[in-house]
């Protein structure tokens, strides 16, 4: 047999494919799209992805052999591979950056690093006394034995671990070891069955005159006999679980154990998914009004001559009740169907409405289940080519569909739908229509406040465009009110963050039985502790920001790199007990509400309360339900979400949505307000939005109170059209970080004046960014504004190109480079 080579992508930061030599008695099962071992640098071990296999050895270097394959079938398909390649050079990341970001971290098997403590190693021989962290760590291994360098974190707290086992490296004082760790464990459950054929009446005679005797046996046989419908001749046996089997009977294991030593029964263990429904199905499709039926019907005209399709419909005008006719349209012909949504919260209210429609048809997939969970689903993907709907977060793009026929993205506008960090920092909206594309499937983009580019996308007739301007059953938009806050302190009609007028809506509302959302996008409890004597600013080590304080822990916080600091009780500078709390968070005026409403009951819900699984959906639940009456929120209660009870929406400040120093703070603002003044009024009530700004004539505000998304398109295309923005063109951000500030500032400036040799006056900057520092890595930006017509692949090339020939420059060592394209 000829000598094979397989080229193979590694879940590194790397820019290339590597070759590996196949061994001949593993030829026949190496494929492309199999997950295979192999070596890469000193004693290191990884899952690799073969992406295609050649005779022809590669020149040049030394190559190296497969050790071990993973699989029998492929867990990654073609269709998959096209699409990793167009993120990473659209993206300008790696293809290793792609697959890690692709794959669950459960089918990435890894070599891990162990430290243990040498056994031959004594202080006194070698002269080489040990500090104290040294000797702490040396202590621990010596107690607890190996251990990873995140166990020994965990345990002794110290930072930068690796160092002090570098040194002790050094003084022959500990020895390392790899081992190949596999995260993915497998759902496992007991199952019993008889050992007699269901036809062989000898055998089942037999078991029974074998338990005549033993009554609790027999009644442990006719259960499992009728559990799996052994006697009926007009189905399969059923699979009976143990646990089922136990619970039915009740009945204990050892009499289990005494049927099995009698061979009347066998247990045996079987894998199964952890997804299952098992709620109630209706199969009901949603009733739609006249205008929902007329939509859809030009959704499908549209699919006839456009690939994207874009439905503008008003805030709870039942856009969701189209999706899911769209749904079951496509999974009727056999198709799978992506339905994405910019937060996971949304996933818990959707998940319902169609598990009830389509059972479990639906798949849902994010980042806050676990590893097992992931794979799970990607399996059961893999394993079948049945129609489904899987409703997720943007990482469910990666997913592996082998019939895609629908995307759905929903509230495309939201920023949710970006990756920031870390790489690739791919648009989940963007990169969902080249995969629909790919895969000869449509996509539809849905939003009560499109993206200035999209909306102008569909102007133009690059996508087609369909409205929906009345919301279901009637049900009037809500009427803004702007209360001017600088007036209401004058008049000393606002307490707080509160202006009177606010209060007074609030009550009235849950005097009528109704409820109400407080909006205020910023967490925590207040954003800053100041001392009152000199107006010192605790800040971050390790970032240029100041700390926000969080009083359920009593702690200051850096929401940048996540370090905390104790709150100080005298200043630091000036040596006094000043210090002072100011500002609000949602901590704090959930605080407040509690104290003007005391008899009311309140949720709140921001990144504090929804970081476990079910964080969000105890908080929906509640709030759907009327356990609570009050919901306190930032951004995550604008997105999408169906609250009937919801009456009156209350805008705490505006203007920190409005006065942010970006070009898109405008389109950023109006989005946020108009979304979070669709949560009012759903149903057969006329809501009320109270909009709390120091600013009562900015423009946005005319635009909002009238919902004018058509007038604030109007408006903000022409200033990006005099201004070059997107969508008239495509911005590349270029950061630089090093712990230098020196260094980076001279590198930057040479790295920009290079890029302006190639790309002319597209290049501005560099430039320090509104945060200049983050986890002591200083930051600077390049801006590139580039053509829409011209080649991501080109472009690529000539900062590809760029980067290595800076790289040979001696102070670029340790400089951190990386694109953001189309940033938000």
């Amino acid at each position: 047999m000829p000598q094979t080579y397989a080229e193979v992508i590694l879940p590194l930061p790397l820019y290339s494919t590597f070759t590996y030599r196949i061994p001949e008695e593993i030829a026949d099962n190496v494929k492309v799209g199999y997950r295979i071992i192999v070596p890469f640098g000193r004693k290191k071990y990884y899952t690799a992805i073969v992406v295609s296999i050649s005779p022809i050895k590669p020149e040049g270097y030394e190559i190296k052999d497969i050790l071990m394959v993973l699989d029998n079938y492929p867990i990654v398909k073609h269709p998959q591979l096209k699409f990793w390649d167009w993120i990473a050079e659209y993206y300008l990341c790696s293809i290793g950056d792609v697959y890690k970001a692709a794959i669950p971290s459960g089918l990435k098997i890894e070599s891990e690093t162990f430290i243990e403590l040498n056994s031959d190693y004594e202080e006194t021989e070698t002269g080489q006394r040990l500090d104290e962290r040294e000797t702490i760590l040396c202590q621990l291994l010596d107690h607890s034995g190996r251990m990873t360098p995140a166990e020994i974190e965990k345990k002794t707290g110290f930072r930068n671990v690796e160092a002090i086992v570098s040194r002790l490296i050094e003084k022959n004082a500990v020895i390392i070891s790899e081992k190949l760790v596999e995260r993915y464990r497998s759902r496992r459950e007991t199952y019993v069955r008889m050992t007699a054929l269901r036809n062989d009446n000898d055998a089942i005679h037999a078991a029974f005159d074998m338990v005549k005797s033993a009554k609790k046996q027999e009644k442990m046989l006719l259960a499992l006999i009728e559990l799996s419908e052994f006697t009926r001749k007009d189905c399969e046996i059923k699979e009976v679980s143990r646990a089922k089997l136990l619970e039915r009977t009740g009945l204990t294991a050892p009499i289990l154990s005494a049927m099995v030593q009698k061979g009347i029964i066998e247990i045996y263990k079987k894998e199964i998914n952890r997804f299952k429904f098992n709620g109630l199905i209706t199969k009901e499709l949603p009733n739609l009004s006249d205008a929902q039926s007329l939509a859809l019907d030009d959704i499908h005209k549209s699919f006839l001559t456009h690939e994207i399709t874009l439905l503008h419909g008003v805030t709870s005008s039942g856009k969701t009740e189209i999706y899911i006719h769209l749904i079951d349209y496509i999974m009727g012909r056999g198709s799978q169907a992506l339905y994405l949504v910019p937060e996971i919260a949304l996933t818990t209210q959707l998940t319902r409405r169609l598990q009830r429609v389509f059972g479990d048809k639906v798949l849902i997939y994010h980042s806050k289940f676990s590893d097992n969970e992931r794979v799970d689903l990607w399996k059961k993907m893999l394993s079948s080519n049945e129609p489904y709907v899987v409703i997720g977060a943007r990482s469910s793009i990666f997913l592996p569909f082998s019939n895609l026929g629908l995307v759905i993205v929903d509230e495309e506008h939201e920023s949710s739908y970006k990756q920031i960090d870390p790489t690739p920092r791919y648009n989940a909206r963007d990169a969902a229509t080249v995969l629909a594309s790919m895969h000869g499937a449509k996509t539809l983009l849905g939003s009560a406040t499109p993206s200035v580019e999209t909306y102008h996308k569909s102007s133009i007739n690059r996508y087609g465009l369909v409205s929906l301007s009345e919301r279901y059953e009637g049900v009037k938009l809500p009427k803004i009110e702007i209360i001017d806050m600088n007036l209401a302190r004058k008049k000393h009609i606002a307490t707080g963050t509160f202006a009177e007028q606010t209060k007074t809506l609030a009550r009235e509302a849950i005097k009528r039985g109704e409820q109400v959302i407080f909006f205020h996008n910023r967490r925590g409890f207040a954003p800053l502790a100041r001392c009152k004597q000199c107006a010192w600013v605790p800040k971050c080590e390790h970032c240029d920001v100041s700390l926000t304080y969080h009083r359920r822990f009593n702690e200051l916080m850096c929401h940048y790199c996540g370090t905390s600091y104790p709150l100080p009780q005298v200043c630091p500078a000036c040596k006094e007990p000043g210090i002072e709390i100011l500002g609000y968070g949602t901590e704090r005026i959930e605080d407040e509400v509690d104290k003007i409403f005391p008899d009311v009951k309140i949720s709140r819900m921001d990144l504090d309360t929804t970081r476990n699984k079910d964080g969000y959906e105890n908080i929906i639940d509640d709030f759907s339900q009327r356990k609570s009456q009050i919901l306190v929120g930032t951004q995550m209660v604008t997105k999408g979400l169906d609250f009937e009870g919801v009456s009156l929406v209350s805008v705490l400040n505006a203007d920190t949505l409005i006065n942010f120093p970006d070009f898109r703070s405008t389109e950023r603002a109006f989005n946020m307000l108009e979304q979070v003044a669709g949560r009012a009024g759903r149903r057969n009530t006329c809501g009320i939005v109270a909009v709390q700004t120091s600013q009562p004539t900015h423009p946005i505000l005319s635009f909002l109170t009238a919902h004018d998304y058509n007038g604030f398109f109007n408006n903000e295309i022409e200033e990006r059209r005099n201004f070059n923005y997107p969508p008239f063109t495509r911005l590349i951000y270029i950061y630089l970080k090093h712990r230098d500030v020196n260094i980076l500032t001279e590198m930057s400036a040479i790295y920009g004046n290079k890029l302006r040799e190639l790309f002319g006056t597209r290049v501005f900057g560099p430039e320090e960014p509104m945060v200049s520092r983050i986890q002591s890595l200083y930051i600077r930006k390049i801006m590139l504004k580039v053509e829409i017509q011209a080649s991501m692949k080109k472009v690529k090339q000539i900062l590809r190109s760029t980067y290595e020939q800076m790289h040979q420059h001696p102070r670029m060592k340790g400089i951190i480079i990386y694109y953001d394209v189309d940033p938000i």
